[in-house]
């Protein structure tokens, strides 16, 4: 038993006969929050933009917790994560940068800055300067408060005054997608598309295959993602193969990159989709009462005893889709590390010049 999580007969069986000879030896988890739970805020009002079940899963998460997870979970790999801060509105977020540096010069490791929309170009780019930040987090929470969550768009929270530094200086985005139709949502494919063509040296990467957490959620996407050159995509928190083999089909696997959303993928649980919806199935009482959340359910007695990690549930699926595609050694050591591996590399090689 460790502080964090329970390691049970279950993982381990899990990781030695699915995953350990799968992974490379060495790892870039592209997607990790770290922040401490002291930097949260007094925000009464605050929308709310996003599920809330990621909450229960950890009240903040140290870079030592951080550590500890790959210790725990992954005996015999070096995993080297990219780190930025919680993007809550319930956390102070200039703190949550300043927690995120002083972990990246202490442990050497490559971080983004979580930003605003409302930052000048100016206050943009110094702090992502002065902060030795790749580049930047961003997130649909802080569009402006008056836009209805359903109707906020990419450029709401990513906007062009922003992209005109990331571009100028070949700096890296993380962005989660907005809006209920995901992938598929003709809005966010037309907008990923024109950042793709007006801002071709921002390194872009796509978290969580654009939320495309279930066959539903793709449409035609991949058809016109497919002609793209320079965006990338992250799996992060995302369990399903069939996305995953489309994903290689359409983009190959230069361009996909292994994330993990640390720490929900310390979640306990099993995803299924339903009707177009994903179901996270979780040990009953773990998490609290999740009775009043459509994407969570309770298992009970041998199913939830059988229940092992979400992030192992993620590579899992992600190695099934790539032995499905005839993905080869050098492909998989390329998504879970190379392909991180080169776009750091890009960005330090610009800042040292």
């Amino acid at each position: 038993m460790h502080a964090l999580f329970e390691m049970k007969e279950v993982d381990k069986i899990f990781y030695e006969q699915k995953l350990k000879h799968f992974l490379p030896d060495r790892m870039i988890d592209i997607h990790t929050h770290v922040w401490l739970d002291n930097i949260r805020l007094e925000a009464p009002g605050a929308p709310v933009r996003a599920v809330t079940w990621p909450s229960l899963v950890a009240r903040d998460n140290s870079i030592a917790d951080l550590f500890k997870t790959y210790e725990v979970m992954f005996p015999g790999k070096e995993v080297t994560p990219l780190i930025f801060s919680q993007v809550s509105l319930q956390y102070d977020i200039a703190a949550g940068n300043e927690y995120v540096r002083s972990c990246a010069e202490r442990y050497k490791l490559p971080s983004l800055m979580v930003t605003r929309p409302q930052q000048s170009a100016a206050e943009f780019e110094e702090g992502i300067d002065r902060g030795g930040f790749l580049g930047c987090k961003v997130y649909l929470n802080f569009a402006d408060p008056y836009i209805p969550e359903k109707e906020i768009r990419i450029y709401d929270f990513l906007p062009p005054h922003q992209l005109d530094v990331l571009n100028r200086r070949g700096w890296m985005v993380m962005l989660h997608i907005p809006r209920d139709g995901r992938l598929k949502d003709p809005v966010n494919l037309a907008q990923m598309l024109e950042i793709e063509r007006k801002y071709p040296a921002v390194k872009l990467i796509i978290a969580h295959v654009g939320r495309a957490y279930c066959p539903e959620d793709v449409g035609d996407a991949f058809d016109l993602l497919a002609e793209t050159k320079n965006m990338v995509f992250d799996f992060s928190a995302n369990t399903n193969s069939h996305v995953f083999r489309e994903l290689v089909k359409a983009v190959g696997p230069k361009r996909i990159l292994f994330g993990s959303d640390l720490p929900i993928v310390r979640m306990r649980m099993k995803r299924y989709c339903e009707n177009g919806r994903y179901v996270n199935v979780v040990p009953k009482g773990l998490y609290g009462d999740v009775s009043g959340d459509p994407n969570m359910r309770e298992a009970e007695e041998r199913e939830a005893e059988e229940l092992s990690f979400f992030m192992y549930e993620e590579i899992d699926a992600f190695r099934v889709a790539a032995e499905a595609e005839g993905l080869t050694r050098r492909d998989v050591e390329d998504i879970f590390y190379a392909n991180a591996k080169t776009l750091i590399d890009q960005i330090e090689k610009e800042r040292r010049r």
